[in-house]
């Protein structure tokens, strides 16, 4: 296969860019978009250069492609996914992959007993400072991490949680490669029903603590993990796609000045993380590879995420 018949499910503010990109990518033919909302539809495919056809039902998919996106709202991946994946379709479904640990448990067993693509869309994993980061990150000891943002009335019904701190979730597994023991987590009801602001500590197997916090009350966008370890201080800087390493430098046993630090600064590729992903996507279900996020990895960020709601403090 070396071009891969592809469809994108909800053209919203993130859907849109799926369809823009995989409209482009010399590995896709997107054929179709499907929306509830038709003239959005109409209009993203009217803006694309596939000029793909629309649909208001995601089921007239079946037979009809190889691949899907699913940038629906969180509450509808799961009846979305489930006959696609029964069908064959390859589905990169958005994060959360569902709303509950359950449903992503069934979704990950179709697609086994299919022998086909489930990914979720965590792209911060594909953001070209975490990229170049990851070589350096080593047995980490402390990580901070700082999501902030304003609030967005779409996604109110699921909280703080599930819908920022889940990317930083999932980043934490692939960076510290290690499960959680223990954590204490809190939060507040600001602007909506269900928390808007929460603050978590984790404490893994190997000993690495994380502390995380996202929040939605913010008037700006903020996006920031650092990283410490024995023989590093790294900074990523997410939504500037920048990376700072500080290390001792070479032959320096103990730090007396400032002098004796190396800061390295790397340039950074300016490529869009959801390129990467999508890429990441295609290559899979041509190559029938295991993609860089897995549906399992989906999952356990939602059953983490799931865990600290439980026992958080308000």
């Amino acid at each position: 296969m070396n071009i891969v018949r592809t469809a994108v499910i909800g053209v919203g503010s993130l859907g849109q860019h799926h369809a823009r990109i995989l409209g482009q990518h010399p590995n896709s033919k997107l054929e179709f978009i499907v929306d509830a909302d038709e003239k959005r539809g109409e209009k993203i495919a009217k803006a694309n250069t596939a000029k793909p056809a629309v649909l208001t039902d995601f089921r007239q998919l079946i037979g009809k492609v190889d691949a899907v996106v699913i940038s629906a709202p969180t509450q509808f991946h799961y009846e979305i996914a489930k006959p696609l994946l029964e069908s064959g379709i390859h589905c990169l479904v958005e994060k959360p992959i569902t709303i509950n640990v359950e449903e992503a448990e069934e979704l990950i067993e179709i697609a086994k007993k299919k022998n086909i693509i489930l990914q979720v869309g965590h792209v911060e994993r594909f953001n070209p400072a975490v990229i170049a980061a990851a070589p350096y990150v080593h047995n980490p000891r402390f990580i901070e991490v700082n999501r902030l943002g304003p609030y967005d009335p779409r996604t109110a019904h699921i909280g703080v949680v599930l819908d920022l701190m889940i990317h930083d979730l999932d980043m934490l597994f692939y960076l510290v490669k290690d499960k959680v023991v223990s954590f204490e987590a809190h939060g507040a009801k600001i602007l909506s029903d269900t928390e808007d602001i929460a603050k978590v500590r984790l404490k893994f197997a190997n000993g690495c603590v994380a502390d995380v916090s996202a929040s939605r009350v913010s008037l700006d966008k903020y996006r920031r993990i650092r990283i410490f370890q024995p023989d590093a201080y790294i900074s990523i800087d997410y939504a500037g796609k920048s990376l700072k390493m500080y290390t001792k430098k070479e032959g320096k046993e103990k730090i007396t000045s400032l002098f004796d630090i190396d800061i390295k600064k790397p340039k950074i590729p300016s490529n869009e993380p959801l390129f990467y992903e999508l890429d990441n996507f295609l290559n899979s279900v041509m190559e029938g590879k295991k993609p860089m996020v897995s549906g399992e990895q989906g999952r356990d960020a939602v059953e983490l995420a799931h865990n600290i709601l439980k026992q958080m403090q308000f």
